[in-house]
């Protein structure tokens, strides 16, 4: 299975929950390994294992993504820049 293209069909369903443990909000910072850990736990609720490593390069292929449609910036290795709307949330 292609996990981070389905993270990157389903952002906002995979975000939402990520948000629960790590909150961020637009234009706020987002990093890496809060995004990993949340691909372990996310797959984890769908009775999915997701190794430590296995779930690192799911996550640097998402941000991969997620750069080229510019719903995220890179600022550095660790931190990306949110660019994009979740539910609920004012400009």
């Amino acid at each position: 299975m292609d996990y981070a293209n389905d993270l990157y069909t389903n952002k906002i369903i995979f975000f939402s929950f990520m948000k629960e443990k790590y909150p961020f909000f637009y234009k706020s910072n987002i990093f890496f390994r809060d995004t990993q850990y949340s691909v372990m736990r996310y797959y984890e609720k769908k009775n999915v294992k997701i190794k430590y490593a296995q779930a690192e390069k799911i996550a640097i292929a998402l941000f991969d993504l997620l750069v080229k449609d510019e719903s995220v910036i890179k600022l550095d290795n660790k931190s990306y820049k949110v660019n994009f709307l979740m539910e609920n949330q004012v400009s």
